[in-house]
């Protein structure tokens, strides 16, 4: 079982930055591959970022550039930083975690964070 809160939403203009953290308890977190997904209204959910055990990471196309994703295992949290934000990034970003080596799907989702960029 996995649990995972996310934290630091909250409103922002275009050209500024945020930093969202997800803290996760549960089962070996620091092996676990862990992701961010968001979701506006009115859309389908999107894949954000996704980052492995040792730290590799992967990005979405539209997020590629912009946003860092990060993790501190002793802390059992991991971190999206998102710079030169736009009011095409508003949404609902979640926190999700990877169960298994080959998974290509989350196991485990947070609650959600809303962010909104302003023009």
């Amino acid at each position: 079982q996995v649990q995972l809160v996310e934290s630091g939403g909250g409103l922002v203009q275009a050209g500024g930055s945020l930093r969202l953290s997800c803290a996760a308890s549960g089962r070996t977190f620091s092996r676990n591959r862990m992701g961010w997904f968001r979701q506006a209204p009115g859309k389908k959910r999107e894949f954000v970022a996704r980052i492995s055990w040792n730290g590799s990471t992967y990005y979405g196309d539209s997020v590629k550039g912009r946003f860092t994703i990060s993790r501190d295992n002793a802390k059992n949290t991991v971190y999206l930083q998102m710079n030169s934000l736009k009011p095409e990034d508003t949404a609902v970003y979640y926190c999700a975690a990877y169960i298994g080596e080959f998974a290509t799907n989350p196991s485990y989702w947070g609650q959600g964070t809303q962010v909104t960029v302003s023009s």
